[in-house]
């Protein structure tokens, strides 16, 4: 079966953490498509933290980079059928429109056919530390069905480089996303 996601990158530092994510899709077998979405903050995040630009993201296998300014692009309407996103970092802004329920761009509005629709959101926050509206609004998305899953690496696999983080944490990314891959990270008593 041939599966399609939407990976967005917002404005908050981690960004590497969403290029670690966006990699790990692209290379899956049973992955046909990963529309991707960069928000402004987000372009910039990337180019700072990692020296990529979008068109580097784009040259991978099964990626479509999408403008996120589309409000009438395919991925604003339930119709359209794929099988869930990931928001990879997701700022403390982008949490705060998707809890309201404001679609401003196609990010927020791909997150809201999620919700909708009841297809996998995982929510990526990096934020710290958090005030009492960036928790309500985490437990609002968690209500509506959304994963919270903040950038919160897990270090028991014995990390020797940022890059393993990274790669553990798209692993726990890709299972929520109802990709269960093989990773020799994985913790093992």
């Amino acid at each position: 079966m041939s599966l399609r996601f939407t990976l967005a990158i917002t404005g908050a530092s981690g960004s590497a953490f969403g290029v670690a994510v966006l990699k790990r899709l692209s290379a899956n077998a049973g992955v046909e498509q990963v529309a991707l979405l960069l928000s402004p903050t987000g372009k910039r995040c990337l180019h700072h933290e990692t020296g990529l630009a979008p068109k580097d993201l784009a040259a991978l296998p099964k990626v479509e980079l999408r403008d996120e300014r589309d409000l009438g692009a395919d991925l604003s309407s339930g119709s359209y059928r794929h099988d869930g996103m990931a928001i990879v970092p997701c700022s403390a802004g982008a949490l705060g429109r998707i809890a309201a329920g404001v679609s401003e761009s196609l990010v927020s509005r791909a997150a809201d056919v999620c919700l909708k629709e009841r297809r996998p959101l995982v929510l990526c926050l990096r934020e710290t530390p958090l005030n009492r509206i960036h928790l309500e609004n985490m437990l609002r998305v968690h209500d509506a069905g959304a994963v919270v899953m903040p950038l919160m690496p897990g270090y028991y696999s014995g990390p020797t480089s940022l890059e393993d983080l990274y790669d553990t944490f798209a692993t726990r990314v890709l299972d929520q996303l109802g990709l269960a891959e093989q990773d020799p990270r994985r913790w093992k008593s």
